[in-house]
């Protein structure tokens, strides 16, 4: 992508304007870029950034890393280092200086392997070697540890004073290997092997940390296999916090430093003893109130124990009491018996029918029956009267026998306005007494109202 200058234009541009016109340029036609190079002019500022030139043979740029970039970079910069450095091309504004953003910083070199790192990564997961139900389990209490490292390690030392410390009663195994260098990944994945063999619990991998050059031994699919192929649980403890290998992803557990792999490895015997005092002054306890529990017990039934003869006594007194208590009940039950017999015989005398009073009563609900018919007939008879008389008040042929006539339209229609007909017109009249029929030979309007 190339950036189009500015048009060209008679105004006077400041000469802050022209730099931030540069600047803006660089920064939106170059996108972040690798640029390789060997650090020359280091300078860590108080601020905390960090001030270097990157040079080849042929020439050189001002870099500067910002305080929030460093923080993160693990290791520290140095004149005459190889390195590849991920920036964002720019221009220093006030003072008019072309320079490199640094995002981020590698050695060079790193770049393949760690893309190498990758590939293996993903094969090995791919195969299922990382899957979480295929670790197995670190034991609690182990008896014997196998230490796989190199003899010159500074690690080592760690470990050995941190079990030393924890646990000194853990036997430990050592199976030196070289831990950098060609060869190193199959020397190890050999020690893990003869490790996985021995009589030991448990097997910590360890080793310092260092570039990624000096971890590749790690990388390497050999010993990712081995760790696998162990018959024993292996804790990883390679490099420091922030170096991630292949290893740590085939081990049963990763620790973030070799000293924290010892940590992990051995239960600290001061927490065990003071532990077991605990569980023994618990059970202590237990026993003891176990104890009075049982003897409080048998004093108990110590107290309830009884001579036969006694207890024979007591029986018979419990046989009478029951006997007179069983009479009592029964004469009880007798009497409510009895009442109950008698009420319900006084309610059946009352429930008895009685045909004379009911006889009575049916003559009389008899006559009330047929009065309230006659006067209902008769209510009914006289409201059947009053209709009769409005129907025949409404009866057309009634005003017909008064001598009135009714005339209906071709239609069929009753005729009430003369202005509806025209001369010519033929209506048919009805009379109380026959029909004829007429033709209009005049039509006559009705005066309009005022």
């Amino acid at each position: 992508m190339t950036a189009s200058p500015p048009p060209v234009n008679n105004s006077i541009l400041s000469v802050s304007g022209l730099n931030r016109l540069v600047r803006q340029c660089l920064e939106s036609t170059f996108p972040l870029t690798w640029v390789g190079g060997e650090i020359s002019n280091l300078t860590y500022a108080a601020s905390g950034h960090v001030y270097f030139s990157l040079k080849d043979a042929g020439a050189q740029v001002r870099c500067v890393m910002w305080r929030s970039r460093a923080q993160l970079l693990g290791w520290r910069l140095e004149n005459g280092q190889q390195v590849e450095a991920r920036t964002l091309v720019s221009f220093y504004e006030p003072r008019g200086e072309f320079q490199l953003n640094v995002e981020a910083i590698r050695r060079a070199g790193q770049g393949d392997l760690y893309e190498r790192f990758l590939r293996l990564k993903g094969q090995l997961e791919a195969e299922g070697l990382f899957a979480a139900d295929g670790k197995r389990p670190l034991p609690a209490f182990p008896r014997r540890i196998a230490i796989v490292t190199s003899l010159q390690a500074a690690a080592l030392r760690d470990v050995l004073s941190t079990l030393h410390r924890r646990a000194p009663h853990i036997a430990i195994s050592l199976f030196p290997t070289p831990v950098q260098g060609e060869g190193a990944g199959q020397r190890i994945a050999d020690a893990l092997s003869n490790a996985s063999d021995s009589d030991c619990d448990l097997i910590l991998l360890c080793r310092g940390g260092g570039s990624i050059e000096d971890l590749w031994a790690f990388n390497e699919e050999c010993v990712a296999r081995a760790i696998r192929a162990c018959r024993i649980p292996v804790i990883a403890g390679v490099g420091h916090e922030t170096d991630f290998t292949i290893a740590d992803f085939a081990a049963d557990l990763r620790a973030p430093t070799p000293t924290a792999a010892a940590e992990m490895a051995a239960p600290e015997r001061a927490a065990l003893l003071t532990g077991l005092a605990a569980v023994h002054s618990q059970l202590q306890r237990r026993l003891e109130r176990a104890l009075d529990e049982r003897q409080q017990r048998l004093d108990w039934l110590a107290g309830r124990l009884l001579h036969p003869a006694e207890r024979l006594a007591q029986r018979r007194q419990q046989v009478e009491s029951l006997t007179r208590r069983l009479g009592l009940a029964s004469t009880r039950r007798t009497d409510n018996s009895r009442l109950v017999l008698l009420t319900a015989s006084r309610r059946l005398e009352g429930a008895r029918p009685q045909p004379a009073r009911l006889g009575e009563r049916v003559s009389l609900h008899g006559r009330q029956l047929v009065r309230q018919m006659d006067w209902q007939l008769s209510r009914q008879q006289m409201k059947l009267n009053a209709l009769a008389n409005g129907l025949k008040q409404l009866d057309p042929h009634a005003v017909l026998n008064r001598g009135y006539a009714l005339v209906t339209g071709a239609d069929g229609r009753a005729v009430r306005n003369a202005a509806a007909l025209t001369p010519g017109n033929t209506l048919k009249l009805d009379f109380a007494r026959g029909s004829a029929l007429a033709t209009v030979d005049q039509v006559v309007a009705a005066p309009e109202a005022d």
